[in-house]
Order: structure tokens, then sequence, then C-alpha cells
């Protein structure tokens, strides 16, 4: 099981969900959400989405014939964003 894995994503109705906050909890994984209200609370996240939308998927939809090939852009674009840049 991986460690230190942290979920991203805005405080919305799953985190109203038991069940949700319980899984999460049993697959030792944190929720990235801080306080409500607070602007932070999802920020680099949201950021890190923009970026790949823009660079990736905007930039390059016209090459692509299927499913197959935006799971591999996707893939190359993690790559490079979590080793590379």
């Amino acid at each position: 099981m991986p460690e230190n894995v942290i979920h991203h994503s805005d405080r919305g109705v799953q985190y109203l969900s038991i069940r949700y906050t319980n899984r999460l909890e049993a697959a030792n994984v944190k929720a990235s959400v801080g306080t409500t209200g607070d602007s932070y609370d999802n920020a680099l996240a949201e950021t890190v989405n923009g970026l790949y939308k823009m660079k990736e998927i905007e930039y390059l939809k016209s090459d692509w014939i299927g499913l197959s090939d935006v799971e591999l852009a996707t893939l190359n674009w993690v790559d490079w964003f979590n080793k590379k840049r």
C-alpha cells in the first residue's frame, strides 16, 4: 500500500459522507482540504489541473485518435511534471 498519499479534492458533498471519510482513513489516505472557507483549500491541485488541461489537452487534442492516445499523453505529462520539469 502506498505511503503518505494525499487525496486532493474540494470540500464537496463527498466530505459529508461517513463511508467516504472512513474509506480514506482505512486506506491511510489524508484529505488535503483545510478549514471551510479557506481559499487555499485546493489551490495547488487546481493549479496543476489547469496546467495539464491547457498544456496537454488543449494543445495536443487535435493529434489524438482515441482514448488510448489521451491516456498515453497523460502518463507522459505526469512523468514530466513529477520528474523532469
